[in-house]
């Protein structure tokens, strides 16, 4: 059997695109991602995180808003520069810690990678290391937010 592209598909639907349905949607069209980066705006945030991998090079960045009174996560906006997986993982990670009202922190600082894997319906075997950076930025953002309130 051959993988020729016929003359209707393009390289995302072809056999050899390895990412699920779930993945793609995040990948091609990522939840929460941060587009306004006006001083202004940003700072409605209360939270800030930035993590890199040196393994693959990625980077991502994540902002967060949380209510002081009921400490949940009600607002969350990132920007990744990284590949489909860490792309998709960050989107996937930014409506987990949002939905129904908000994750509270306690709750969040207890995601982990397997976490978002399991969300997203898994990713590929070499692909894993992409979304440990989602848990360790999220943790960042919550750490500034901490650190913050204590001042």
């Amino acid at each position: 059997m051959t993988n020729k592209k016929t003359k209707n598909e393009d390289y995302t639907t072809m056999n050899t695109w390895f990412y699920n349905p779930i993945v793609k949607e995040h990948f091609y069209h990522p939840k929460n991602y941060l587009k306004n980066t006006s001083k202004t705006y940003l700072k409605k945030f209360n939270g800030y995180g930035r993590v890199g991998s040196p393994v693959c090079g990625d980077v991502m960045e994540m902002w967060i808003k949380i209510d002081p009174k009921t400490k949940k996560i009600k607002e969350c906006k990132w920007r990744t520069w990284g590949c489909a997986s860490a792309i998709a993982s960050t989107s996937m990670l930014s409506v987990m810690i949002t939905e129904k009202g908000g994750m509270p922190i306690d709750k969040a600082l207890k995601i982990n990678a397997q976490d978002i894997i399991k969300k997203l319906g898994g990713l590929p075997a070499q692909k894993i290391h992409c979304s440990v950076l989602g848990d360790q930025v999220l943790q960042a953002a919550i750490n500034d937010y901490l650190k913050k309130e204590k001042k």
